[in-house]
């Protein structure tokens, strides 16, 4: 009697446990992916359905995306016209996969409300994971070498053109324009507190000001408007 009051016990602290490891509906993200063609939607959506971080919608419920996932092979004009009618209304952040990823893409992408641009090469389900986490957020996400193309181009433009005749483009504080800088290096909202010693709140709030006051639709927008402007 007692060896089976002992596995009773066993088995009702097993259940907690998974029921402890088990991530409940109302914290996963809301998720829905576009592509278009049906393989690649369907192909997304299959990796993605088996994390327990993010809850896959059917079409029907795209109303209910926090984050909407959308597959291309290019960033033409065709996907940035579904870019631009995913931006209207209630507006989920997006996450844009793309086979082919140039600086004018990223630059139109990020104009067209992308939040994260993710290379299909390394779209793994962990890692595509990560970004709808670190987007439903509010960070941004960006393939570091295309960061880098673009802005020693810039600066390129900036030592060759500009600054021999005194010019500098403005526009943003140098406080706004350190806060962009370590968002284009990939720090969140918390190590860019932690480097600038300011507060997690100060930090959101200078991009919320950038953003509004620019008209910029997100943190990616704003880091190719300071790029694209010579300001970072």
């Amino acid at each position: 009697m007692v060896v089976m009051h002992d596995r009773v016990r066993e088995q009702v602290r097993e259940r907690a446990t998974e029921r402890m490891r088990v991530v409940p509906e109302r914290v996963r993200v809301p998720v829905y992916v576009y592509a278009g063609d049906p393989i690649s939607q369907a192909g997304v959506a299959s990796q993605l359905r088996p994390r327990p971080e993010v809850a896959v919608l059917d079409q029907s419920e795209l109303d209910r995306a926090e984050v909407a996932v959308v597959v291309t092979e290019a960033v033409d004009d065709a996907i940035l016209r579904v870019l631009r009618a995913i931006q209207r209304g209630r507006a989920p952040r997006t996450v844009l996969i793309a086979g082919t990823l140039d600086e004018t893409g990223v630059v139109a992408a990020a104009e067209a409300g992308v939040s994260a641009l993710v290379r299909r090469a390394e779209a793994t389900p962990e890692r595509l994971t990560s970004v709808i986490l670190k987007v439903r957020d509010g960070e941004a996400e960006m393939p570091a070498d295309l960061l880098a193309r673009l802005l020693g181009q810039v600066g390129k433009l900036q030592r060759q053109i500009l600054a021999p005749r005194g010019l500098r483009f403005s526009g943003l504080s140098d406080r706004e324009i350190e806060v962009l800088r370590l968002v284009a290096d990939g720090l969140d909202t918390g190590e860019i507190a932690r480097r600038l010693s300011f507060s997690e709140r100060t930090i959101k709030s200078v991009l919320h000001d950038v953003t509004t006051r620019l008209q910029l639709k997100n943190r990616a927008h704003a880091v190719a408007y300071a790029v694209r402007e010579g300001l970072i």
